[in-house]
């Protein structure tokens, strides 16, 4: 899920509960948002989730072709660039082997208009790294003690055994979040925004494109660029949105 490292964690389940332990463990303020099922990506399934969705948290099959796909882009964004990314997302580089579902759950809370308890994991951590650099962000990650337990303590409250600490998963999370669109030109503003998937194991934000829809926008994605290229059924999708 990351590369090698001496920092291993136990994956923790694609649910909706477990997401939310961890998010109120952490310091989500309930009244502000929950994780919620998505229980398919036709319109009428997604209408089924409380509006509007702040972010949507996927899990999804590492497959060869997949993998092929994300080695691509990484290389021709690192080659040819990509549209420019709003500089105020945050964003931070997964070292911690298994770690994944605790990044997207950042990703889609830090990234999203929620509101945080004083003093709690997620503020002291945002207030400790809001202007480090993605890797020093992924240092203190690996050094605080701020989220090992509360992510030790959702992973064994899934529905189905954990898997020990050795053991690697071939699923991975990842995160889509509405950005603005950042001027062009110095001076000028946008109205207009953006659909950005955040992935710890890749060089940073990726745009993937205008966003007119944030939910429909993402279900769309998904169902073009993750579930068209593999025959695997193991996809999840979870939304943040308000609470029911």
């Amino acid at each position: 899920m990351t590369d090698h490292t001496a920092n291993r964690w136990i994956p923790i389940e694609s649910n909706p509960d477990v997401l939310n332990q961890w998010a109120n463990a952490a310091g989500l303020v309930a009244s502000q948002a929950q994780f919620h099922d998505v229980y398919g990506l036709d319109d009428a399934l997604l209408e089924m989730v409380p509006q509007p969705v702040k972010a949507v948290i996927l899990l999804f099959p590492i497959t060869e072709r997949l993998e092929q796909k994300r080695r691509e882009e990484d290389e021709r964004i690192l080659k040819d660039g990509q549209h420019p990314v709003d500089p105020t997302i945050f964003w931070i580089k997964q070292t911690i082997q298994n770690a994944c579902g605790t990044i997207a759950l950042l990703h889609a809370l830090i990234n999203s208009e929620v509101t945080f308890a004083p003093h709690s994991a997620l503020a002291r951590f945002l207030d400790e790294c809001r202007d480090s650099s993605p890797q020093e962000r992924a240092k203190l990650l690996e050094t605080t003690p701020l989220f090992a337990n509360i992510h030790s303590e959702a992973a064994s409250a899934g529905q189905t055994a954990a898997p020990s600490i050795e053991q690697d998963t071939d699923l991975h999370f990842t995160c889509f979040v509405q950005a603005p669109n950042p001027p062009r030109e110095e001076g000028l503003t946008s109205d207009s925004t953006r659909l950005l998937e955040l992935d710890g194991r890749r060089e940073g934000p990726v745009d993937r494109g205008e966003c007119t829809d944030f939910f429909r926008n993402v279900a769309e994605y998904v169902k073009n660029n993750y579930i068209a290229n593999t025959s695997s059924m193991h996809f999840n999708m979870i939304a943040l949105a308000p609470p029911e």
